[in-house]
């Protein structure tokens, strides 16, 4: 299975009992359809995931990052502190694709591509024949 979806907050290592590394993160993917009043209807999805082939991927996966991960899903059922039944999916990574950083990195490569763009569009002035 392939999703796509934004990470809700920064990637924690953890490491097992048996000494091996897992990279846990929750990712939140969003759909929208229309009800049969015509209606739009915005629906996110979240899912708490784990990757155990590389603990060094967990510096890439911050807050806001659009990833796309292929793996498989799997459910899982808890009682809340206050007694409530709760569910939530899992989805145990094999691949992580990553489409971009998060806002933040997103906001400083623009901001270097304009300070880029200003030295190109300067150093091309004194090539025009007029």
């Amino acid at each position: 299975m392939n999703i796509t979806g934004r990470l809700t907050r920064d990637a924690e290592v953890r490491t097992t009992s048996n000494e091996k590394q897992v990279v846990n993160f929750s990712v939140a993917t969003n759909d929208s359809y229309r009800n049969k009043q015509g209606e739009r209807v915005e629906q996110t999805t979240y899912f708490d995931c784990a990757y155990w082939i590389s603990a060094k991927v967990a510096r890439l996966l911050t807050k806001g990052t659009l990833v796309e991960l292929t793996g498989r899903v799997s459910t899982r059922a808890w009682v809340s502190k206050d007694g409530e039944a709760r569910a939530g999916l899992n989805f145990h990574t094999s691949n992580i694709k990553l489409h971009g950083g998060s806002r933040r990195t997103e906001t400083t490569q623009a901001t270097a591509q304009d300070d880029n763009n200003k030295v190109t569009a300067q150093g091309t002035d004194d090539d025009l024949p007029f």
